[in-house]
């Protein structure tokens, strides 16, 4: 079964958001509350998918309109936990990205 779907950043996202599949399966993840970990760019796939309105998320700074513009709270930290979403900025965050997705996934396999 799986726990987490971890999305990564640079230019991978701005490919996979045009490829049905792939936003089917973040929006698929997203209702059975799976945990959802993006970290840069990769919240252009979680705009796709339409899962941050009412959210609190970040990401890269030359997404946050598109964060906000979609419906989420930006806020400018180095990770941003809302419930099952686990959101980062740039790859220097990764320390604390990494951390908080592990947490949520022992969580989750503590179920």
């Amino acid at each position: 079964d799986v726990v987490a779907l971890i999305i990564p950043g640079g230019n991978a996202p701005d490919k996979m958001r045009i490829q049905k599949n792939m936003v089917d399966l973040v929006k698929r993840a997203s209702y059975q509350k799976k945990i959802i970990a993006a970290i840069c760019h990769g919240g252009l796939m979680l705009v796709e998918a339409d899962i941050v309105r009412g959210r609190k998320v970040t990401g890269y700074r030359a997404i946050a309109t598109d964060l906000k513009n979609a419906g989420g709270q930006y806020l400018d930290k180095e990770v941003v936990v809302d419930g099952n979403l686990v959101t980062s900025r740039i790859p220097d965050d990764l320390p604390a990205f990494c951390r908080s997705t592990l947490e949520l996934i022992e969580t989750y396999n503590k179920k």
